[in-house]
Parts: C-alpha cells; structure tokens; sequence
C-alpha cells in the first residue's frame, strides 16, 4: 500500500523541528485560533446544558474510540504500573507524551476502571476549542475539556476550575511537550505550566508515557498501526518546604528524567535528538 503523501510530510516536518529544537510547534496545520473569552466557556459544568451536551459528547466520543479498538486502528497492547495510580488519594495531574488524537483515550482506558466513576478531564489548546478540527468539535468542547487561554480573564476562570477539581478528587490529564508529533517516539523537552497547577494546589504529578511499536497492520495511511504500551511510572510529589516555583521545576525535571528513563529502558536506545547544533 503507497504511504499517505500527508503523513511523509509530517515526518519530514517533524525532522526539520527537531534539527532546529522547535519542540512546541505542532507539525500540522492547526486551525486558525479563536480567543476564548470568559463567558464562552463552563469549565465545571454548571448549566443544564453543559451537562447534557458533556453526557452525549462522552458517549459519542466512547462509541467513536471503541469502534477504533474494534477495529484494530487502535491498538492498546499492555497497562503497566496502575498500582502507581491507584496509590494516589485525591487529586493529581496525569502527564502523557502526544503523537496522536488517540492518546488522551488510551490514557482513559488505562485509568478508568480505577476512577470510582469520576471522569479524566484534559487540558487543550485555545485553538481546539474555539475553532476545533472538523469533526472534532463536539469531543473537544464538551468531553471534560478545560481550554486554555490568552485571555487574561479566562485564565483565572481556568484556574479557579483546576483549583476545585483537584479539592474534589479529580484527576486532569495535560501535555507538558505542548505539541503532538505524530507517532513520535522520543520524549520532548517539557514546559513547566502543567507543573505549576501542581505545585500550585500541592498534589502530584503522575508521569505516563506510551510505548509505541509497529504492529502488523497496515493502516489506510500506509503506515503500521502502532501498538501502546501504557506505562504509568511513580508519582512526583511537590515538596512542603519548596516554593511553587521551585517546585514547578523540580517536579517538570523529574518528569522528564522518568520519562527519559522508560524510553532509553524500552527502546533499548539512548535518547538523543538530531539537531543542528
């Protein structure tokens, strides 16, 4: 089967950023980004009908992903290290690497047996949710998504949401790598936001990271399906006597040392980027 000609150029993309250590862009062409004001959106689901758009958008995005499962277009291999999740008490953040609009799903099937039915919220770019791909819109404003902003407004809403769902025991995936490569397999250097509502509301961070290898299905991109590995390794906890701030720091190096740990240990491989300089 011929290779997807988008899919070559995402990969000649992907090379191209990391010879120049662009680690945040994203290689596909995002859609344009709206500013999200305010009053446009519930970040906690306080109407009716945020309720009930969130209740279908959960069931529609379920049947969307399993049917995917079903399939074998994706394909969840193996959970390792749900120990490390369910030991936490209360709230924590999740941090994932991305490659992939199936990750934050794969992330749920890992943890949601384990959740005494409380849902995975997930951070999302501005852009996602103001002007989300086609087909996505549905999945990325009402699926517990919690946008972020450059609205100076909209970010303390946000931030007031992310300080109640920790209190109340949830649990709020994010992206410290920022972009989605696709089907990267190397962990990118972090941003320290996420970390920060960490540091900010004491709770933990929980690093995972998806192992991915080729399975023996060819997709209709020409390329194999890929195969994850769910690895979620011991939590990082901010440290009482710390600033939020050093905190933050702290707690995004330890991240990025675990995650670069699991890497080398799986892939058999040093983790070294090809770079210009």
């Amino acid at each position: 089967m011929e290779q997807s000609a988008h899919k070559l150029e995402l990969l000649r993309r992907i090379a191209e950023l990391e010879k120049q250590e662009l680690w945040h862009l994203d290689v596909e062409d995002d859609p344009e980004t709206y500013p999200l004001m305010a009053d446009q959106v519930d970040y906690l689901n306080e109407k009716l009908s945020s309720r009930i758009k969130n209740k279908i958008a959960n069931i529609a995005g379920s049947r969307f992903f399993d049917r995917m499962i079903a399939n074998r277009q994706l394909i969840i291999k193996e959970v390792r290290g749900i120990e490390n999740f369910t030991a936490v008490k209360g709230g924590c953040l999740v941090t994932c690497n991305h490659f992939s609009v199936c990750d934050n799903y794969a992330v749920w099937v890992a943890l949601r047996d384990y959740m005494g039915g409380k849902m995975l919220y997930k951070v999302i770019r501005e852009g996602n949710y103001t002007n989300p791909p086609k087909g996505f819109g549905l999945f990325m404003r009402h699926c517990n998504t919690l946008p972020l902003s450059s609205q100076m407004a909209t970010v303390k809403k946000f931030l007031r949401a992310v300080k109640v769902l920790l209190e109340r025991g949830e649990t709020i995936l994010i992206y410290p790598e920022q972009s989605m490569w696709w089907n990267y397999r190397k962990p990118k250097p972090l941003k320290s936001g996420g970390f920060y509502f960490a540091a900010k509301n004491r709770v933990p961070v929980l690093p995972c990271y998806i192992i991915l290898r080729d399975s023996d299905i060819i997709g209709e991109d020409g390329f194999p399906v890929q195969e994850y590995t769910i690895h979620i390794l011991e939590p990082i906890y901010p440290d009482a006597d710390k600033s939020v701030s050093e905190n933050s720091k702290i707690m995004m190096e330890k991240n990025f040392e675990a995650w670069k740990q699991l890497y080398e240990r799986e892939y058999g491989i040093p983790l070294r980027y090809t770079t210009a300089n």
